[in-house]
């Protein structure tokens, strides 16, 4: 009885050696790719906390600098940010932190300049959308209405139809195109959740334009009456 199991025991060390001489190579070689992938994933993901960990704390002193009203710092800080940590949502937040301080102190030109940035290298397009819309304002102050217009255009992201709609109402407002500035309005005011409050302020804008909303209880018995 002995004897058979050994005989078996041996037969299965000479199949193992046989497999790891045909294929001990491919196994050896499949062992190291895998531990090197592992070991590539992990180092990927600390890179990227670490990368995140230092563009968090430079967004804290670019967020610190415009609170303070300092935008010739806040702007400098945008630029190391933008250029070591592009791909964190950190460098898109800072980018409308210090194009909103640029644009207070009149620094005009470099809030074009942080606006355009973040609408054309944001990852996320809510963010895109947010920098066209601001960048937008800035160019319709500026009197470049076409351009302005050509901003919200590409201002895309879901939710926002209702903001961008009103935004090109002001637009138009502002380069005497009354008429379809009046249709913006509409389109913002239909499109507006009626329990957000800046609804409101778009009817006083249709008010100013000759078209005020009619109330819907208003027109709920003006149908009964007919």
């Amino acid at each position: 009885m002995a004897t058979q199991l050994d005989l078996q025991e041996q037969e299965q060390i000479d199949a193992l050696k046989a497999f790891w001489k045909r294929y001990g190579n491919l196994v050896s070689w499949l062992l190291i790719a895998a531990l090197a992938a592992y070991a590539g994933w992990n180092g990927w993901n600390y890179w990227q906390r670490s990368q995140a960990l230092k563009a968090s704390a430079m967004y804290d002193e670019l967020d610190r600098a415009a609170a303070a009203g300092d935008a010739d710092k806040s702007g400098r800080i945008f630029g190391d940010l933008k250029d070591r940590y592009a791909g964190t949502a950190y460098a898109e937040q800072g980018g409308l932190a210090a194009a909103k301080v640029q644009f207070e102190k009149g620094q005009v030109d470099a809030a074009k300049a942080t606006l355009t940035w973040v609408a054309e290298h944001a990852a996320e397009d809510e963010y895109r959308t947010i920098a066209r819309l601001r960048l937008a304002a800035v160019l319709s102050a500026a009197k470049q209405f076409d351009q302005a217009l050509a901003q919200l255009d590409g201002a895309k992201a879901a939710g926002f139809e209702a903001l961008v709609a009103d935004r090109r109402g002001d637009v138009l407002a502002a380069a005497g195109r009354n008429d379809e500035a009046r249709a913006a309005y509409e389109v913002a005011f239909k499109t507006m959740d009626d329990k957000i409050d800046y609804k409101r302020l778009v009817e006083a804008k249709l008010t100013a334009l000759g078209a005020a909303p009619t109330a819907p209880a208003a027109s709920a018995a003006s149908g009964a009456a007919s």
